[in-house]
């Protein structure tokens, strides 16, 4: 993996990782069309730390929310009023919304890789969560904000998030969608989702960690140059991601990401199968 590479890498994981379009798939897809081949020790390091790079980014973005739901959580813990504050209430709710996909991406890890190396199985996904989206849009009444979930919301929205273990379906598009469905608004949906992301993409780069300490130590040194580089872009560019999106959403609909999410689809399938067959 070269400088040019990475940042073209970084770039669209910076965008897709918020925007629901399936980081996870433009990071299949767009090697897979460009034809670039990269060494097992390079795709990992760079899968690894540019999930660290898109971390830092929400972390910064939403720093104070971070810092309240942190403090009242504890305070709420020390004092015996867990639920008493509504950053602590949030603190929780973050909690049972991660449970899902935690416990499926342990039982289905093995499962998972092999979907990462199927470019066809990525198209199909991609126009699952094209079908997420038109639900999220068209279901609900998007009369709710943060404040007014429950565990129940919390719960379907972190079942939604379950799905995107797979290579194509959004993160992010099948939480703002779930959360649509709860009729949480969807900017409101969409905050929720981003920090949701904070805790799996935590606890998912620190498992990724214990992986990295297996390659050796040289192979590693020589990816750092390029996949840092990616990281770094990711981050930079996952930020104005964020605040775009949260910016669209007030006034504009899903279903644009909808029709993204089904043609790339619909693409991918076709070249799969028959140009490629």
């Amino acid at each position: 993996m070269n400088i040019f590479q990475a940042v073209i890498l970084g770039i669209i994981q910076g965008i897709t990782e918020f925007l629901p379009v399936s980081s996870s798939a433009h990071l299949v897809l767009v090697p897979y069309f460009a034809g670039w081949n990269f060494p097992q020790v390079e795709s990992f390091t760079f899968d690894v730390l540019v999930h660290w790079g898109t971390l830092l980014a929400v972390l910064v973005y939403f720093w104070k929310d971070v810092a309240r739901i942190v403090l009242d959580f504890a305070a709420g813990l020390l004092n015996g009023q867990p639920f008493a504050d509504a950053k602590s209430r949030q603190g929780w709710l973050l909690i049972i919304a991660t449970i899902p996909a935690g416990i499926a991406g342990l039982l289905l890890k093995k499962l998972v890789e092999m979907a990462f190396g199927s470019p066809t199985m990525t198209g199909i996904f991609l126009m699952v969560t094209a079908v997420l989206l038109l639900a999220g849009e068209f279901i609900g009444r998007r009369t709710k904000t943060m404040a007014d979930m429950d565990w129940k919301d919390a719960l379907w929205i972190g079942g939604f998030q379950m799905l995107s273990i797979f290579p194509g379906i959004s993160r992010s598009g099948s939480t703002i969608a779930a959360g649509g469905v709860r009729n949480l608004d969807r900017a409101e949906a969409a905050r929720f989702s981003f920090l949701l992301s904070i805790p799996i993409m935590l606890s998912a780069g620190l498992l990724q960690l214990f992986d990295f300490m297996n390659y050796p130590a040289l192979a590693v040194m020589d990816a750092l140059p390029a996949v840092l580089t990616g990281a770094l872009v990711s981050a930079v560019v996952g930020y104005f991601s964020i605040r775009w999106l949260l910016a669209f959403l007030k006034n504009n609909s899903l279903v644009w990401f909808s029709g993204y999410c089904f043609l790339v689809g619909a693409i991918t399938l076709f070249i799969t199968f028959y140009i490629n067959r």
